[in-house]
């Protein structure tokens, strides 16, 4: 037995096409698409992490139960540019005050300013102006 504490390798996403979802992130996050291993199409591992897209059959059905935060130094440039590239702007999260946007398949994630975020006592942002 070990007293090393696990640690994140790698964050997977099931697409059904991931071809076209590790595109998608490679233009975002800046990491080339560097393997292709069965049914995984593989980013650049950056700071120890691997994102990997997983081929399934089955398509995206409900809310995340996680998701990435990417920061950028201006939120509202970004969004244009996920938009540019096929995301979309969730709406129905506005109430939040975060920027949610879905990547093309539908997966979501959160555009927050780079440095801290303050929240209200309900845990809703104030950086989308």
């Amino acid at each position: 037995m070990t007293d090393s504490p696990l640690r994140i390798n790698a964050l997977i996403v099931d697409a059904t096409d991931p071809e076209r979802l590790a595109a998608f992130w490679s233009a975002l996050l800046g990491r080339a698409v560097v393997s292709r291993t069965g049914p995984y199409v593989w980013l650049r591992r950056e700071d120890g992490l691997g994102i990997g897209f997983q081929r399934t059959a089955a398509p995206k059905s409900g809310k995340n139960r996680m998701h990435f935060d990417v920061t950028a130094a201006d939120p509202a440039a970004e969004q244009r540019r996920v938009e540019a590239l096929g995301g979309r702007r969730l709406t129905e999260y506005d109430d939040g005050g975060f920027l949610v946007m879905a990547d093309p398949e539908g997966n979501e994630f959160c555009v927050i300013p780079e440095g801290s975020v303050e929240l209200d006592d309900d845990g809703r942002a104030h950086y989308l102006g």
